[in-house]
């Protein structure tokens, strides 16, 4: 089949009438690339304004890009729905064996609307769909086992992908993942819950098809470049070393490692949840996504006895990087291996996203240490390093046995909007933050990034940068265009689509050879445009539905807590969202 033909093919799947069909949006994919561009427009399409997140209005997109299973580190699915966090468009990103089974399904993005009348999963395969009983798997704790029994519903060659929530989904808790490959996650902004409330456990792809480059000597030519910078590069020689796990020390020397809930940037036992320390004593093995030379996959071996049995144990497989590290250990003040792993696991069982989860516990135990809440609302006790009682809570958020816990499920902003504590509710629209105090760029970032993370602009790395060199800050106005100018390349990265970690390697000039044997040409100055118009659209759907960042809550506790750069002026972020929020005005004009 030809390279673009079938990258065009967007299959539809209705989970209420339980039919599917397929059509070829050329225009858009010519226009828009793939991943995050394409699925913008589709969004743009499908989801009325004021559509409820949970309800049958909102679809799930997901898109792979022209790389997809052409390039090293092309590994990334793109996810788009409307966000039931926040009520916002929304975006996450998932590694693993997704991307390359639905392109090698023939798809380049996969558009499911409705709601389904019972709980089902769907299996993506041979050009059909099958909408098949999900009764037996409803309700099952354990998003791992789900998977095994999922193993068993195809065979044979092809790639294989299981994307399944656990029962943080079903019971709708706004941010509940979506499990894939066992290891990685569809982290962010609750999707999770928007594949319970739309009744559907699972989807299943089986990719077996193949398709034809135009100009195979030049595209083995690029290939062959691109791997040899993937397996000799000092930054990709960082992620299969120790992974982001690397980032607990550095962060910590610098005093930007946030630690129990944002009131520290130093965690006195950095030292025993390190990258280092880890590899040193639980790692088991690396593993990589489909596509993927790097394996940044750091797998850690959880050993438990069994009660009663001496000599006897059981192992458990966890992944971890510095987001899991930061969320589950330093800033909940836990120091053991063990415990961080216990708490990880449960969190893993049950579908959530490890930074929404661990911030929630976080301001939890500030909440209960200064009174506001109570046993009789928690169910337990709670303090600084307690991953028993902790794990207990988690299980908590999901059964929802109390009102608070049911606000506690609708994120850290809501339940510190009804018992009190707003001042260290570390949330930006709703959304909790990664694990990086590092200055003031961060912080902006966060606020202004159409998906409020800090892998839209990567700003704690700019924020580090200007530390080293000791020049001093930007001023809010270069602050803004810096951000702006980076996330606006990086949607060409997540339009190919590339792994984040890669953008090293993919230079635009890089891009520009790989696009060529592919029969596309665009110049790096047409990259960078179009990288500027999928951030607009993005930023203007946000806009339309209600969004405006001046509305943007600051989290106190990150103008008191000091950064490398010191304690953050509240002015210095208050006029660069004012620029901001002029050139969102600006583009508007301009658009119409």
């Amino acid at each position: 089949m030809d390279w673009f033909k079938s990258l065009s093919n967007v299959l539809y799947i209705d989970l209420t009438r339980k039919t599917y069909w397929v059509e070829s949006r050329e225009e858009l994919f010519s226009k828009w690339l793939g991943g995050i561009g394409v699925a913008t427009q589709l969004y743009k399409e499908e989801v009325p304004r004021n559509a409820d997140p949970l309800g049958p209005e909102n679809v799930i997109i997901f898109a792979v890009g022209p790389l997809t299973g052409l390039y090293p580190l092309a590994s990334k699915t793109i996810a788009v729905f409307k966000s039931p966090l926040n009520g916002y468009f929304a975006e996450s990103h998932a590694g693993g064996r997704s991307a390359l089974a639905i392109r090698f399904a023939g798809y380049g993005a996969i558009v499911i609307r409705g709601v389904s009348d019972r709980p089902i999963y769907v299996v993506i395969e041979d050009d059909k769909v099958r909408f098949r009983d999900g009764a037996t798997l409803w309700g099952m704790r354990s998003t791992e086992t789900v998977g095994r029994i999922l193993r068993e519903v195809t065979s044979g060659p092809g790639y294989r992908a299981i994307m399944r929530i656990g029962r943080a989904g079903e019971r709708l808790v706004r941010y509940a993942s979506v499990v894939t490959e066992t290891y990685r996650h569809f982290g962010r902004l609750g999707l999770g819950a928007v594949m319970g409330s739309k009744k559907l456990k699972a989807i299943v792809v089986v990719g077996r098809k193949g398709f034809k480059v135009p100009d195979i000597p030049t595209y083995r030519a690029v290939y062959d470049e691109i791997y040899q910078l993937a397996v000799k590069s000092p930054a990709m020689k960082k992620y299969h070393d120790l992974g982001t796990a690397a980032n607990i020390l550095a962060l910590n020397s610098i005093k930007a490692l946030p630690t129990r809930n944002f009131s520290s940037g130093v965690f006195e036992l950095a030292g025993e949840v390190s990258g280092e320390k880890l590899a040193e004593t639980i790692l088991a093995r690396r593993v990589a996504c489909a596509g993927c030379p790097t394996a940044c996959v750091h797998i850690a071996a959880l050993r438990e006895p069994y009660p009663e049995e001496p000599y006897f144990y059981k192992v458990k497989f966890l992944s971890y990087d510095h987001e899991p590290l930061y969320a589950l250990a330093t800033n909940l003040g836990i120091g053991s291996r063990e415990g961080f792993l216990k708490l990880l696991d449960v969190v893993e069982e049950e579908g959530l996203d490890v930074i929404s989860t661990g911030v929630v516990l976080a301001w939890a135990t500030e909440a209960y240490i200064n009174g506001l809440i109570s046993e009789k609302e928690l169910l337990t006790k709670l303090g600084w390093g307690d991953y028993e009682s902790y794990i207990k809570v988690v299980r908590n958020i999901v059964l929802q046995p109390n009102d608070f816990y049911k606000t506690l499920a609708l994120g850290v902003e809501e339940v510190a909007k009804k018992y009190g504590g707003l001042d260290y509710a570390l949330a930006f629209n709703k959304v909790e933050p990664a694990g990086y105090h590092t200055g003031p760029l961060y912080i902006i970032s966060l606020i202004v990034g159409s998906r409020h993370s800090h892998l839209d602009s990567g700003a704690y790395s700019i924020d580090q940068e200007l530390l080293a060199s000791k020049k001093p800050l930007p001023t809010p106005q270069e602050a803004v265009e810096r951000i702006v100018e980076e996330e606006s390349w990086r949607q060409v990265l997540t339009s190919l689509v590339i792994c984040l970690f890669a953008r090293g390697i993919y230079k635009p000039e890089i891009v520009e050879k790989c696009l060529k044997p592919l029969g596309k040409s665009l110049s790096t100055e047409e990259l960078k445009k179009l990288g500027r118009d999928i951030w607009v659209e993005k930023q203007l759907i946000k806009y339309s539905e209600g969004f405006n960042v001046l509305n943007v809550r600051i989290p106190k506790r990150v103008l008191e807590t000091p950064t490398p750069h010191g304690v953050v002026d509240e002015n210095y972020v208050r006029e660069a969202l004012k620029y901001f929020d002029l050139i969102i005005n600006l583009s508007r004009k301009l658009k119409t």
